[in-house]
């Protein structure tokens, strides 16, 4: 994975097109692609009746990159965290203003914006079976960081944000299984753990694990 840096732009280049599962903003589900997009904005960017969908679908039809895979970040880019372990290598920014502990939302206005963006490149061929075990190892691993960071809500500790986006790219191929019992899985899982986990404490560094009003990006 080739990373540049081409603010407000964050580029992981997969080194040759490849399958992507993603629940990203532009372009989710399973789809080929060679790049994987963070777009930086503004939480004045995001008002509400805001299309960012739109918005972002537009921005990178501008910048040539319509075909890529695009997730949006309010973290400051030079904040964003890699880790490889084995055939897969994780890029990740990691904000937690807008933390939420599962199965609860916080019922105040929100003020702010931050999210975890997560981009996984494993080199190795997968069935759609595995691709989507692997995602779910990747989600585990994020929510277990998030949790080791202490981040404290009303509800609770905070296991993710309301905006998080994971994408996991690899090639097709015959690779039925990514489960924690496998060589894969536990690529997947320890190099997302610690590059999330870095993130998260690089943030609460600088803004602490009480969260108990409107969210800081």
């Amino acid at each position: 994975m080739r990373i540049t840096y081409d603010t407000p732009w964050l580029i992981a280049d997969l080194g040759r097109p490849r399958r992507v599962l993603s629940f990203a903003p532009h372009r989710p589900g399973f789809r080929r692609a060679r790049h994987i997009l963070w777009r930086q904005v503004r939480d004045a960017d995001l008002a509400p009746g805001f299309d960012a969908t739109a918005w972002l679908a537009a921005e990178m039809a501008g910048i040539g990159h319509a075909a890529a895979v695009g997730m949006m970040t309010s973290r400051g880019l030079e904040h964003a965290v890699t880790a490889t372990a084995g055939p897969a290598t994780c890029l990740a920014t990691v904000g937690l203003g807008n933390a939420e502990r599962v199965g609860h939302r916080r019922a105040f206005p929100r003020a702010g914006y931050g999210t975890i963006n997560i981009a996984v490149l494993v080199e190795a061929g997968l069935t759609d079976a595995a691709m989507i075990e692997a995602l779910s190892i990747a989600a585990q691993a994020r929510t277990a960081a998030v949790l080791a960071a202490q981040v404290a809500l009303p509800s609770g500790l905070a296991t993710g944000t309301g905006t998080d986006c994971i994408a996991l790219a690899c090639d097709p191929g015959p690779e039925r299984f990514a489960g924690l019992h496998t060589e894969l899985g536990e690529a997947v899982g320890h190099c997302v753990h610690d590059a999330v986990l870095r993130g998260a404490l690089a943030w609460v560094a600088r803004h602490g694990r009480q969260l108990q009003a409107a969210p800081i990006p």
